[in-house]
Protein backbone atom coordinates (compact mmCIF):
# COMPACT_ATOMS: atom_id res chain seq x y z
CA UNK A 1 0.00 0.00 0.00
CA UNK A 2 3.01 2.71 0.10
CA UNK A 3 2.36 3.15 -3.48
CA UNK A 4 -1.37 3.94 -3.28
CA UNK A 5 -1.14 7.54 -3.15
CA UNK A 6 -0.03 7.48 -7.05
CA UNK A 7 -2.76 6.16 -8.24
CA UNK A 8 -4.40 9.38 -7.25
CA UNK A 9 -2.61 11.40 -9.11
CA UNK A 10 -2.94 11.15 -13.22
CA UNK A 11 1.08 10.90 -14.68
CA UNK A 12 -0.17 13.15 -17.94
CA UNK A 13 -0.63 15.98 -15.74
CA UNK A 14 2.55 17.13 -15.24
CA UNK A 15 1.60 18.70 -11.95
CA UNK A 16 -1.54 20.45 -13.18
CA UNK A 17 -5.52 19.03 -12.97
CA UNK A 18 -6.05 17.29 -15.92
CA UNK A 19 -9.85 17.29 -17.03
CA UNK A 20 -10.63 13.82 -17.68
CA UNK A 21 -14.21 11.95 -18.02
CA UNK A 22 -14.83 8.51 -17.39
CA UNK A 23 -15.76 6.90 -20.82
CA UNK A 24 -18.23 4.41 -20.91
CA UNK A 25 -18.21 3.91 -24.99
CA UNK A 26 -14.85 4.65 -26.31
CA UNK A 27 -12.84 1.75 -26.89
CA UNK A 28 -9.19 1.09 -28.69
CA UNK A 29 -8.77 -1.66 -31.12
CA UNK A 30 -5.61 -3.26 -31.71
CA UNK A 31 -4.93 -5.05 -34.85
CA UNK A 32 -1.80 -5.95 -36.93
CA UNK A 33 -1.21 -5.78 -40.61
CA UNK A 34 1.46 -7.01 -42.77
CA UNK A 35 3.19 -4.17 -44.18
CA UNK A 36 2.87 -0.40 -43.50
CA UNK A 37 0.95 0.29 -46.94
CA UNK A 38 -1.87 -2.30 -45.56
CA UNK A 39 -1.77 -0.56 -42.42
CA UNK A 40 -2.62 2.59 -44.06
CA UNK A 41 -5.35 1.14 -46.69
CA UNK A 42 -6.84 -0.51 -43.33
CA UNK A 43 -6.94 2.64 -41.58
CA UNK A 44 -7.64 5.00 -43.87
CA UNK A 45 -10.57 3.36 -44.98
CA UNK A 46 -12.01 2.66 -41.77
CA UNK A 47 -11.66 6.36 -40.52
CA UNK A 48 -13.48 7.44 -44.42
CA UNK A 49 -16.07 5.42 -42.96
CA UNK A 50 -16.82 6.52 -39.52
CA UNK A 51 -16.12 2.90 -37.97
CA UNK A 52 -12.89 4.30 -36.46
CA UNK A 53 -12.12 8.07 -35.30
CA UNK A 54 -8.61 8.08 -35.72
CA UNK A 55 -5.47 4.92 -36.36
CA UNK A 56 -2.43 5.54 -34.93
CA UNK A 57 0.51 3.37 -37.19
CA UNK A 58 3.11 1.67 -35.58
CA UNK A 59 5.57 0.17 -37.83
CA UNK A 60 8.33 -2.26 -37.18
CA UNK A 61 6.41 -4.30 -34.59
CA UNK A 62 8.17 -7.43 -34.33
CA UNK A 63 5.28 -10.65 -33.73
CA UNK A 64 6.27 -14.19 -32.26
CA UNK A 65 3.04 -16.40 -32.32
CA UNK A 66 1.57 -19.76 -33.05
CA UNK A 67 0.50 -20.57 -36.53
CA UNK A 68 -0.70 -24.01 -37.52
CA UNK A 69 1.09 -25.24 -34.54
CA UNK A 70 4.83 -24.11 -35.19
CA UNK A 71 6.34 -21.03 -34.09
CA UNK A 72 6.17 -17.88 -36.16
CA UNK A 73 8.15 -14.64 -36.04
CA UNK A 74 7.05 -11.63 -38.44
CA UNK A 75 7.47 -8.02 -39.18
CA UNK A 76 4.03 -6.22 -38.93
CA UNK A 77 3.03 -2.67 -38.72
CA UNK A 78 0.57 -2.44 -35.19
CA UNK A 79 -2.88 -0.29 -36.09
CA UNK A 80 -4.59 1.58 -32.58
CA UNK A 81 -8.43 2.45 -34.06
CA UNK A 82 -10.23 5.08 -31.40
CA UNK A 83 -13.55 4.20 -32.36
CA UNK A 84 -17.25 3.41 -29.52
CA UNK A 85 -18.93 0.68 -28.58
CA UNK A 86 -21.91 1.14 -30.74
CA UNK A 87 -19.50 0.56 -33.57
CA UNK A 88 -17.50 -2.50 -32.67
CA UNK A 89 -19.75 -5.18 -34.63
CA UNK A 90 -19.44 -2.84 -37.63
CA UNK A 91 -15.72 -2.35 -37.36
CA UNK A 92 -14.87 -5.85 -37.26
CA UNK A 93 -16.54 -7.08 -40.05
CA UNK A 94 -15.49 -4.20 -42.19
CA UNK A 95 -11.61 -5.36 -40.78
CA UNK A 96 -12.32 -8.78 -41.52
CA UNK A 97 -13.74 -8.10 -44.73
CA UNK A 98 -10.97 -5.88 -45.93
CA UNK A 99 -7.38 -7.58 -44.35
CA UNK A 100 -4.90 -9.70 -45.90
CA UNK A 101 -5.32 -12.46 -43.03
CA UNK A 102 -6.96 -15.32 -42.77
CA UNK A 103 -7.19 -14.36 -39.11
CA UNK A 104 -6.71 -10.81 -38.46
CA UNK A 105 -6.36 -9.19 -34.62
CA UNK A 106 -9.07 -7.71 -32.90
CA UNK A 107 -8.93 -7.02 -29.49
CA UNK A 108 -10.98 -4.23 -27.75
CA UNK A 109 -10.00 -2.54 -25.07
CA UNK A 110 -11.79 -0.21 -22.53
CA UNK A 111 -11.34 3.43 -22.08
CA UNK A 112 -11.06 4.08 -18.51
CA UNK A 113 -11.43 7.93 -18.98
CA UNK A 114 -9.81 10.69 -21.29
CA UNK A 115 -9.84 14.51 -21.76
CA UNK A 116 -13.39 15.69 -22.23
CA UNK A 117 -12.59 17.58 -25.44
CA UNK A 118 -10.60 13.92 -27.06
CA UNK A 119 -13.72 12.06 -26.36
CA UNK A 120 -16.20 14.66 -27.32
CA UNK A 121 -14.29 14.90 -30.50
CA UNK A 122 -14.22 11.32 -31.25
CA UNK A 123 -18.04 10.23 -30.54
CA UNK A 124 -18.33 13.86 -33.56
CA UNK A 125 -16.18 11.94 -35.59
CA UNK A 126 -18.10 8.74 -35.79
CA UNK A 127 -21.52 10.25 -36.33
CA UNK A 128 -22.82 10.43 -40.06
CA UNK A 129 -21.80 13.95 -41.49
Amino acid sequence: MRWAHLALENPFSLGKRAMTASSPSARVVLTTAANPEEAHQLSRTLVEERLAACATLIPAAESIYRWKGEIESCNETLVLLKTSLDQLPALQARLIELHSYQTPEFLVLQVESGSQSYLDWLDASLRPA
